[in-house]
């Protein structure tokens, strides 16, 4: 497995445990529509949350939230509504991500609660 790849799973695992310790249940992970996915599908009381995670090494020079692109964003979106549909939800929808920053072992977690709308189309 590459290193970046690593990362990624490491920074997935963190976030998931966040987002526990904050008082959501995780239902999915890595949840896939067609060619769309989801890294974590999360519940709270008031939301079904769609996260994207982006987690990168502390000599990264670009923001990671910044890695979520106007076309990434519409990917999201997609598998979203995928997931609303076969699931038959009707609850009010979230898009967060949440930014991971690995500073030799330390991570530093950053959750930006609707981080962008499902306008996007």
């Amino acid at each position: 497995m590459s290193e970046s790849h690593e990362l990624g799973r490491s920074g997935e695992e963190h976030a998931a445990a966040y987002l526990k310790n904050k008082g959501y249940k995780i239902l999915f992970r890595n949840w896939k529509w067609g060619n769309h996915e989801i890294d974590i599908i999360s519940e709270s009381k008031d939301f079904i949350v769609f996260v994207e995670v982006k987690t990168r090494s502390a000599n990264f020079m670009e923001e990671p939230a910044k890695a979520v692109p106007v076309a990434k964003q519409k990917s999201i979106i997609r598998a979203a509504e995928g997931y609303i549909q076969r699931f038959r939800i009707d609850k009010e929808s979230r898009f967060d991500i949440i930014t991971i920053i690995n500073n030799n072992g330390e991570f530093v977690i950053d959750h930006i609660e609707d981080a962008f709308y499902p306008t996007l189309r």
